[in-house]
């Protein structure tokens, strides 16, 4: 009562979080520096400077400290879909 409709699975996300350096970016926009600079993909050494239709994303979080159980949320998984026109 008076309080989000929140359920069972419900997904909650706050964002990206990056850190001060280049090597801390959370998102591709900023490793890619606005879309100015390619990475080089892992694997296939395609370059790319934003996400692409048909990309795979994968979310994987979870949380671990000396002494404690790993704990997570298991693994998110999506694809990019082109837009509809």
């Amino acid at each position: 009562m008076g309080g989000c409709n929140l359920q069972s699975g419900d997904l909650l996300g706050t964002g990206t979080i990056s850190g001060p350096t280049q090597a801390e970016a959370g998102a591709i926009v900023e490793l890619s520096l606005g879309g100015t600079r390619p990475l080089t993909l892992a694997g296939t050494g395609e370059e790319r400077r934003f996400l692409e239709d048909g990309d795979a994303v994968v979310l994987r979080g979870w949380c671990e400290a000396p002494g404690a159980a790993r704990i997570g949320f298991g693994e998110c998984r999506g694809r990019v879909l082109p837009a509809r026109g």
